[in-house]
Parts: C-alpha cells; sequence; structure tokens
C-alpha cells in the first residue's frame, strides 16, 4: 500500500457495504420438522461487508473514511446512530431503495448462513462527483462488491491508486465478482466454494488481473496467499481463538482490516496474514455482526502470542 501522506487525507477510503443484519440464533443450520421453533432474541445489527472493514479499521487507527447509499429509514438512521458513537467519518447518497438488510442464522458453533437481501438495483451506481473528492485524498481504497461501486476502477486506475477487495464465497467464476478480482491490487475471497480449485482460481486473479497479492482464507484450515512473481500458493496456519468460538459473522471482513492495516504499516506479508487471522480469531469469539473490533495494541498483544505459540 502506497503511504505518502496526503494532506489531511484518508489512509483507506471504504467504497459500499453498508447495511443491518437480522441475527436469528438457531440449533443447526437447518429447517427443524414442524412450522415454528422458539429462539433467543432475535437482534439487529450494523453490519455488511464495507462496515466490517472501515470500522475494523478505525478501531485500529487508521484515517478511514467509508461511503456508501443509505435508505432514509430506520436502519439507516441506527447506521447514522453507530457511527457517530464511533467517530467514523462516513459520508452517504440517500437511497429511494433503501438499507441493504441481512438475515444470518448462526447455530450452536458459530457457524452462520446469510441471506443478504440485495435491494439495489443492478444498474445503481455511487455518482462520481459524490466519491472522486473523497477517493482524490485516500492512499487506498477498499472497494465492496454491491455493484454501487463498479464504475469507480477507472478512476481508481487514473490516479495510481492501491486498491483491494473481497470476493466472499466466490466459485471463481460468477462474472460479477470476477470485474472486481481483475480490477483490484489486493484480492481477499473465502476457500468455501472452490472445492480442489483454489490455486487455480488465485492463479487466474493474479495472473490475468491487476491483483499484487491474493488470499483465501479457509477457517480452522488457515488461509492460502499467491503473490506476483511466486511460482507456489503458500499457505499459513489458522490462529486459534483465546475465546470460546460463538459467532463467526463478521470474520472475513475483521481479517481484511487488519491485514491492511499491516499492510499500510510496510509490514511482510506474513505480519499482514498474522495480524489478520488474529483479527478474524478475535471477532469469532463476539456475538452478532461487528459487535466489538480488536484495537492496535490488542491485535500487537495478540501477534505475539501467536508467535509465541506457533513457535
Amino acid at each position: 500500500m502506497n503511504t505518502t501522506a496526503h494532506e489531511g487525507g484518508y489512509d483507506i477510503l471504504v467504497a459500499g457495504g453498508a447495511g443491518v443484519d437480522t441475527i436469528v440464533r438457531v440449533p443447526e443450520l437447518q429447517v427443524p420438522p414442524g412450522d415454528s421453533l422458539s429462539v433467543p432474541p432475535v437482534r439487529d445489527y450494523v453490519a455488511h461487508t464495507g462496515n466490517g472493514v472501515a470500522r475494523g479499521a478505525h478501531a485500529l487507527g487508521l484515517a478511514t473514511k467509508f461511503i456508501d447509499f443509505l435508505g432514509d429509514d430506520v436502519q439507516g438512521q441506527q447506521i447514522l446512530a453507530a457511527y457517530a458513537a464511533d467517530g467514523l467519518d462516513f459520508s452517504h447518497v440517500v437511497s429511494p431503495h433503501g438499507t441493504p438488510r441481512g438475515v444470518n442464522l448462526v447455530d450452536a458453533r458459530g457457524r452462520r448462513f446469510s441471506f443478504y437481501d440485495g435491494r439495489h438495483p443492478a444498474g445503481l451506481r455511487l455518482p462520481r462527483a459524490f466519491y472522486l473528492p473523497f477517493l482524490k485524498r485516500s492512499r487506498h481504497v477498499h472497494v465492496s462488491i454491491t455493484g454501487v461501486t463498479k464504475d469507480m476502477y477507472d478512476d481508481i486506475h487514473r490516479l495510481g491508486i492501491p486498491s483491494s477487495t473481497d470476493l466472499h464465497d466466490w466459485d471463481g467464476v460468477d462474472a460479477h465478482h470476477r470485474a472486481y478480482a481483475l480490477a483490484s491490487d489486493y484480492v481477499f475471497l473465502s476457500a468455501a466454494a472452490l472445492h480442489g480449485r483454489l490455486d487455480a482460481v488465485l492463479r487466474s486473479i493474479v495472473e490475468q488481473g491487476h491483483a499484487r497479492l491474493a488470499v483465501a482464507t479457509d477457517g480452522a484450515a488457515g488461509c492460502h496467499v499467491l503473490q506476483r512473481g511466486d511460482e507456489a500458493v503458500r499457505h499459513f496456519p489458522a490462529v486459534p481463538p483465546e475465546r470460546p468460538v460463538v459467532d463467526s459473522n463478521g470474520a472475513g471482513d475483521a481479517f481484511v482490516s487488519a491485514f491492511l492495516y499491516a499492510l499500510a504499516k510496510g509490514r511482510p506479508v506474513s505480519e499482514c496474514v498474522l495480524a489478520g487471522s488474529v483479527s478474524g480469531a478475535f471477532a469469532c469469539t463476539r456475538a452478532g455482526t461487528h459487535t466489538e473490533f480488536i484495537d492496535a495494541a490488542g491485535l500487537r498483544a495478540g501477534c505475539a502470542r501467536a508467535t509465541t505459540a506457533q513457535g
């Protein structure tokens, strides 16, 4: 990541990905017999992918700017109140389609399945006149795959600003995700849907696009990293959570924010991966989506303990 200071600028601009998650805690991730089930209290959390990266980066001390569409609705007000309380610098355009929502089922082991409502129309885009002044002041931009950000890449490349994206559980084929994969400098994704094609997909990202590096996270199996110029994909072990796992919502976003934080500090890739892994493990021990974020001191301490444990 380019760390040349811009006067009054941002270490990271996060574009797109604000919303509200409704978390439903269930015994198992399957429909039980009958037509109803009593569950613990159903709660709404300020959430979604850009939210997790922006608030995670902000908690770590990066000068963070977050931009997106929001609806003029209860969920939008909930988001604005949360960001005001955090002190997160957020600007938005009002969407007549409302604030995106998700319903996440979380089982007794903390695993989740998400239903995302995708209410933004396919052609909706953040206006160039809105995002460009923020982009020009940024050292790095993280582009969420929500669609509203797709047209930003021409300006990102023209200005020479390093970019990142998170493809989530991309199958390696879907064209929407591929557009983000090939346009970004740092590409994150989950290995969940790759089914034996992990190395080939990482290689396609690096060889066919802008990527300097691609990272596939793989839960308890750790993560896999391919840098431009490397002959082989490198595997890194997972960092075991230091408390019981209660909810995996937001773990991937926590990984990304801490990885980018370490990258901004000029750390080598192995240390960026360790930071991401510690932050992701931390998130898994907190209930709900993005309810608590590791800070810089906590990240340093967690990385030190993990390094000692790995021996």
